[in-house]
């Protein structure tokens, strides 16, 4: 008898590949996603404004990268000792305005230059609530009390009719580039649940309506792996609201077989082979069971890097070289 339903996801087309450039953006779902592609050595860079959950800050982003634009100092505020951007994490910020700036148009700069040849833009969408100042949506509050903001909920036709202008400039920008959306599992209850339930609905109907009219669009449902296959407070963190390190991984496991091509999957378990071996406590250094071990992986890691040079395995190979 089975006790629960699993999601099987439909095949993406095309596939990632190990050699393709990927941006990732979105909620801090983003990072559990960054921290497996970047396992496997992609080329891959995630969140260069800082974690964004709501659409109406992604699309304000990725416009910045199109633009490269230039911060300017009237748009920088004092806080907390702090200058600050309303489009910027505040782990951008600095008690140094020239510095914050700097750092700032430094991420810009390194965003278009990444997405004008990347293969694929993944991003996540974290909650359709977004907090306006004055007329402005911002991307964090920076500590700012939550009675100067106006709290609104985006519906779908508002994120669908940004994001359909924003999709025909990114294929004006890069016409290679694909687009991967998808809603984190995380809940934001501090919404409320119906208010939560509510987001999510808004999220799933937009993009639904965006890759319905973009060919060169996909969805991949991570809400749905885990709220309606998983469905199980066993799989979240103590604050019952973050996914724990088996869902995340369980996401990832779909995820591969969904949206990465059978050869790159192949890799992936001599890069699995090659990490563990790094983990691996030497009992008796310098013993030829110990030499052979470190020949078999110092092989390996080599081979790795004359297959795939335009991967990054200087880490593996100093490793192995090293002992």
């Amino acid at each position: 008898m089975e006790f629960r339903l699993e999601h099987k996801p439909p095949v993406l087309e095309p596939k990632i590949k190990l050699t393709d450039h990927v941006m990732l953006m979105g909620s801090c779902f983003t990072e559990h996603m960054f921290e497996r592609f970047n396992h496997y050595k992609f080329n891959a860079i995630q969140n260069l404004h800082g974690t964004l959950f709501n659409p109406r800050s992604i699309y304000d982003s990725i416009n910045q990268y199109i633009e490269k634009v230039t911060i300017k100092p009237e748009e920088m505020f004092l806080q907390n000792s702090l200058w600050n951007h309303w489009s910027f994490h505040s782990s951008y910020s600095h008690h140094d305005k020239e510095t914050a700036m700097k750092q700032m148009e430094i991420s810009i700069s390194g965003g278009h230059q990444f997405l004008k040849s990347a293969d694929w833009l993944i991003i996540t969408f974290g909650s359709a609530f977004v907090y306006e100042l004055g007329k402005r949506v911002v991307a964090n509050c920076h500590k700012v009390p939550s009675s100067q903001f106006n709290k609104m909920m985006m519906w779908p036709d508002e994120i669908f009719d940004l994001f359909n202008d924003l999709i025909f400039d990114l294929k004006a920008f890069n016409q290679k580039l694909n687009i991967l959306f998808t809603v984190s599992p995380v809940r934001h209850l501090k919404d409320g649940f119906v208010e939560n339930n509510r987001s999510k609905s808004s999220l799933l109907l937009s993009i639904e309506k965006i890759i319905t009219k973009h060919a060169h669009c996909f969805y991949f449902p991570s809400y749905e792996l885990l709220i309606d296959d998983l469905r199980d407070y066993r799989f979240y963190a103590e604050d019952m609201v973050h996914p724990n390190y088996l869902a995340t991984r369980y996401v990832w496991d779909k995820f591969s077989i969904t949206a990465i091509d059978g050869k790159s999957r192949e890799i992936f378990k001599e890069i699995d082979q090659l990490q563990a071996a790094m983990l691996h406590k030497v009992m008796h250094p310098g013993s030829e069971e110990h030499l052979k071990f470190i020949q078999k992986y110092k092989i390996i890691s080599e081979g790795l890097n004359a297959r795939f040079p335009e991967l990054n395995w200087q880490k593996e190979l100093e490793y192995f070289k090293s002992i």
